[in-house]
C-alpha cells in the first residue's frame, strides 16, 4: 500500500517509520499503520528516495514520528549460494528523532 507525504503529515497519530536501505547508499520509507505498513511516496506515486540518510531524517522532521528504524537486508547467503533461511537477516537499528543532539558537557 502507499500513502502520500500529504496524507502522512495529516495523520492525528504518530507513527513508526522504518527507513530501508536498499543497496549502496539507496534509502526509502514504510510507515507502519493499522492497515500494514505504506511506501511513502510523492504526490504523483513516485516512491520518495534518497542517496542520503541524513536527508531521508530530515524529510521526516516535520511529520508525525513515533520512531524511526534503519532496516537492512543482505543478499550476502544467497550470493555465496546458502541456502534460504528460515528465518529474515535483517539487521535493524533505531535511529534518534534528534538529528543534531546537544554535545554532552562534563
Amino acid at each position: 500500500m502507499k500513502l502520500t507525504i500529504t496524507q502522512f503529515a495529516a495523520l492525528t497519530d504518530a507513527a513508526d517509520v522504518t527507513i530501508h536501505s536498499l543497496e549502496q547508499a539507496l534509502y526509502q520509507v514504510t510507515v507502519a499503520l493499522p492497515s500494514g505498513p505504506h511506501l511513502v511516496v510523492d504526490k504523483k506515486g513516485k516512491t520518495i528516495r534518497s542517496r542520503n540518510l541524513q536527508g531521508m531524517r530530515e524529510m521526516l522532521q516535520t511529520l508525525p514520528v513515533r520512531s524511526i528504524t534503519l532496516r537492512h537486508e543482505s543478499a550476502y547467503d544467497e550470493m555465496i549460494g546458502q541456502p534460504i533461511r528460515e528465518s529474515s537477516n535483517a539487521l535493524e537499528v533505531k535511529l534518534s528523532h534528534d538529528l543534531y543532539p546537544e554535545p554532552i558537557v562534563h
